[in-house]
């Protein structure tokens, strides 16, 4: 059974920093690639990040670029997000996300992220 397990959401103010976690089971970890997704209150999903499992290029929204840095563990079987410099607008809860070459879905159940001004 695939499981995503999100962690380390938290209430911080503006400029503060979090690391959240996504640890894995039921997959083959090193051949996924990874997403972060995130959903603010009222609006739909936004993709915020990737990561390749190959070549572990990693690609990120226009919104993060430069604040957010995700990476993966292969010994844990856990794909990580480190945000700094966060603002309000990153509020929201942030969702790791797996899909099979197959187009299957699986996603964990969040973990909310609030960020006050």
């Amino acid at each position: 059974e695939v499981q995503l397990v999100e962690s380390g959401g938290g209430w911080v103010q503006s400029g503060d920093s979090l690391r959240l976690s996504c640890a894995t089971s039921g997959f083959a970890f090193r051949r996924a690639d990874l997403n972060w997704v995130r959903q603010a209150p009222g609006n739909g999903p936004e993709w915020v990040s990737r990561i390749y499992a190959g070549n572990m290029s990693t690609y990120y929204s226009e919104s993060v670029k430069g604040r957010f840095t995700i990476s993966r563990e292969g010994a844990k079987d856990t794909v990580y997000l480190r945000m700094n410099s966060l603002k309000p607008e990153d509020t929201g809860v942030y969702f790791c996300n797996y899909k099979t070459y197959a187009g299957t879905e699986y996603w964990g159940q969040g973990t909310q992220v609030t960020v006050s001004s």
